[in-house]
């Protein structure tokens, strides 16, 4: 996975924009990983290089934040909100729920590569729980028929 001009030119602004090489890290791996879907050993390795910085410790960033992707995933990831609100709230029947409308295990990916299901740790949102984050957009105070149309969405694109 070469990095193309464009993507070069994001990750150049993003460094000449920050403090230090290494505060650009972050939001430079999000940039590769909005680019490639996920962040390869190779894209990392690459990284590394361009900020000047030991490979481990962009390996130690990638592996430690949810939020960056070591494998291939769905166009659409839903991170399912798992913490004391939103389980007194829910969330375990809407996370059955949805793995037997996708098909699909928590972690895993929809066979079309249309939806990966996550669980997420916290969503901040405990006063509308059961929430999800559908890519970018939280999804407040869930129903079966919520879910449905959510999925729905996603699936015509």
């Amino acid at each position: 996975m070469p990095f193309t001009d464009s993507l070069r030119e994001r990750i150049d602004l993003i460094v000449s924009g920050s403090e230090t090489r290494q505060s650009a890290l972050i939001p430079v791996l999000r940039e590769i990983q909005n680019e490639f879907g996920y962040l390869s050993n190779e894209s990392m390795e690459e990284t590394a290089r361009i900020l000047g910085i030991p490979p481990s410790s962009v390996q130690n960033v990638a592996t430690f934040y949810t939020m960056f992707f070591r494998k291939p995933v769905g166009e659409h990831v839903i991170w399912l909100c798992r913490t004391l609100s939103c389980a007194l709230r829910g969330a375990e029947h809407v996370e059955h729920y949805m793995c037997e409308r996708l098909g699909v295990k928590t972690g895993g990916t929809t066979t079309d590569g249309k939806i990966t299901l996550m669980e997420a740790e916290c969503l901040a949102s405990c006063g509308t729980a059961p929430v999800m984050l559908v890519d970018d957009k939280l999804e407040e105070n869930l129903t079966k028929e919520k879910v449905d149309r959510l999925i729905e969405g996603l699936r015509k694109g």
